[in-house]
């Protein structure tokens, strides 16, 4: 609690004790009166400035001229009528209560981003004659090299020149197991130097690294409004001056008219409900309720490492029915593994993989790589020579006293060998031993453990079609789908294809249904844009992802797309209840006003503890972890 909210509480406590012993004195009406003024003014003074200055500014319509007026009212009555004042007081004083409630609750929801934006590192070390100095990031240059300490943040996106650690990327991802770094691997600001001395040469300025470009996304995010929050703002311009003259006539008209017809006019009457009438009608549940539920769900999000542009991001992805995936980088590792293995006969299926491995021992092309990881010995490359690279086409070398080749189809076809494997579209390469064909190995980038698992929980959330847009052939996008559980597969598309596909697949979509693209952002800026919702996926270090995508979950973690959907409906449920709760509840005791049925201490729960009751269920949308 802050100290602005224990001076608050302070005060209330200080004006319920006065207003406790002053309920048991009895004297002058005029006296009491004064007395009562003095609770009133410790526990509304604020409230009746702020009122003061709305009617000074020609903005006298929100909250607090409303309760000032009643308030104030509610004094006069006393003066005129009943020589109670407890009420008026009594009325601020659950005001100020309520108000207390919503500002711890918004200081929680707002300690969530926060918390992201304690991440931004102060200062850079760069080592300049051998010691240390700390300096401005913002003075860096791209290129430059810095040192960082174990417990230090990385400031700057760069790569590790020399070195080996561990980082801690929760604050960015919310994973919690440390990734391991060394010399020439990528690292992002924002994290944390868990062990070993680490320098990096940087990759960006300090302005447009990872963390300066999620910090200025959390603290933009309130600038997106959704639906409800634009309906909100519309409603309280004008509802506020119409109930303010619907008052005015409650009090002026039906003592006007019962005077005409002969009857008691009952002035002190028909003001006591008009003021009952102005605190019911405050609408702080819907102006404080709604857009809180939207904050604490985005600072919810945050938390578990799904960053939200906007509260209509969350909105437009309550109502998605269709979802369509890039598939390398999202639904597959992009690591390519071995798929299958086919030798002729009278050659092994080990022989067949070492011989690969073999061959493509001195390439980092990422077939390669996958061949030299499937190796079933280790390879010694002393054997090896005469290394002789067919561009693009594949490797042969002299291994052993024998010319081995590794490659693609049109390779063994130069060179005269009669390949008697059948077609295959994707990924394959096929080896040879002095001419003879010895066998093919197919690959194919490996899915996510838990791709499936995620699709299958995206269906569950209401999902009903999946799509995979990719630029890979028909049989490896086949293959990724039936291993994820995909519905329809649209396969060798050009980014522009995406895009059309994107539109007709909006198009084909039941009215107030949005589609969702996920992709993971480095060259799907296009589809990120053009899709109701974009979805990166770990695309921290992609320029293109924050700034074409609506929602980036920080890590790699395919089943936060789930999450965050279910996230979005927990989030649209809160404010469809606090909607249907305040109005109902209102309209309700304003007609109980209005007849004279309602007293200040119902008017005094239609305000403030409907208020209360929207803040505390708004702030549910802050559980986000067992979602």
């Amino acid at each position: 609690m802050t100290k602005k909210h224990k001076k608050t509480l302070c005060r209330i406590l200080a004006a319920a004790v006065m207003l406790a012993v002053l309920s048991l004195v009895d004297t002058h009406r005029w006296l009491l009166f004064a007395l009562h003024l003095i609770p009133y003014l410790t526990v509304g003074g604020d409230i009746l400035l702020k009122a003061a200055k709305g009617v000074k500014n020609r903005q006298p319509t929100d909250e607090c001229f409303l309760m000032a007026v009643a308030t104030i009212g509610a004094f006069a009555v006393g003066l005129i009528r009943t020589g109670d004042f407890g009420e008026a007081v009594f009325v601020m004083l659950f005001y100020q209560t309520g108000e207390l409630f919503q500002s711890i609750a918004v200081r929680k929801s707002r300690r969530s981003i926060g918390a992201l934006l304690d991440i931004r590192p102060d200062y850079a070390n760069i080592e300049r004659d051998g010691v240390l100095e700390r300096v401005d990031p913002y003075e860096l240059a791209v290129g430059s090299e810095i040192v960082v300490q174990p417990g230090e943040r990385i400031p700057i996106d760069g790569t590790v020149i020399s070195g080996e650690s561990a980082l801690d990327t929760s604050a960015l991802t919310g994973e919690s197991i440390p990734r391991e770094v060394q010399a020439g691997d990528t690292v992002i600001s924002g994290c944390i130097n868990l062990s070993g001395l680490l320098h990096v040469r940087t990759a960006k300025e300090f302005g447009d690294s990872t963390v300066s470009r999620i910090l200025e996304l959390a603290e933009n995010a309130a600038s997106l409004k959704s639906n409800p929050e634009r309906f909100v703002a519309r409603f309280a311009r004008v509802y506020t001056p119409a109930v303010c003259i619907a008052a005015l006539a409650l009090a002026v008209l039906p003592p006007a008219v019962r005077h005409f017809c002969g009857l008691e006019s009952m002035w002190a009457e028909w003001l006591y409900r008009a003021l009952t009438f102005l605190v019911i009608s405050c609408p702080c549940a819907l102006v404080l309720g709604i857009p809180l539920t939207f904050f604490a769900g985005i600072g919810g999000c945050s938390r578990v490492g799904i960053l939200v542009k906007g509260s209509s991001c969350i909105e437009s992805l309550s109502r998605a029915c269709c979802m369509a995936f890039d598939k390398t980088g999202t639904l597959t590792r992009g690591v390519f593994g071995v798929r299958e293995v086919l030798p002729v006969q009278g050659v092994s299926a080990r022989e067949l993989l070492q011989t690969a491995a073999v061959c493509e021992s001195s390439s980092s092309h990422p077939i390669a790589k996958a061949l030299q990881k499937s190796a079933p010995a280790p390879i010694d490359r002393t054997e090896i020579s005469e290394v002789t690279e067919k561009g693009g086409m594949g490797v042969s070398v002299l291994y052993r006293g024998k010319k081995y080749t590794a490659g693609s189809l049109r390779l063994m076809e130069s060179m005269g060998v009669t390949v008697s494997a059948p077609p295959y579209s994707g990924a394959a390469v096929y080896i040879a031993a002095d001419g003879e064909y010895m066998g093919r190995i197919t690959l194919c980038d490996t899915l996510k453990p838990n791709a499936a698992d995620a699709v299958a929980q995206l269906k569950r959330a209401g999902i009903s079609k999946t799509v995979i847009l990719t630029g890979d052939t028909e049989q490896a996008a086949r293959s990724a789908a039936d291993g994820a559980g995909i519905d329809e597969v649209c396969h060798s598309l050009l980014p522009e294809d995406k895009v059309e596909h994107i539109l007709r697949l909006k198009r084909c979509a039941p009215k107030n249904r949005t589609v969702v693209f996920a992709g993971d952002g480095i060259n799907d800026a296009p589809v990120l844009a053009a899709a109701d919702v974009g979805l990166a996926m770990g695309a921290l270090g992609s320029d293109a992802a924050v700034e074409s995508a609506d929602i980036v979950i920080m890590d790699d973690d395919l089943g936060k797309t789930a999450k965050a959907l279910r996230i979005s409906k927990k989030v649209m449920n809160i404010v469809r209840q606090n909607i249907v709760f305040a109005i109902g509840i209102k309209l309700g005791c304003l007609l109980l006003g209005a007849v004279g049925l309602a007293g200040m201490p119902l008017a005094v729960f239609a305000d403030v503890g409907v208020m209360v009751l929207a803040v505390l269920n708004a702030l549910r949308a802050l559980n986000t972890k067992n979602v």
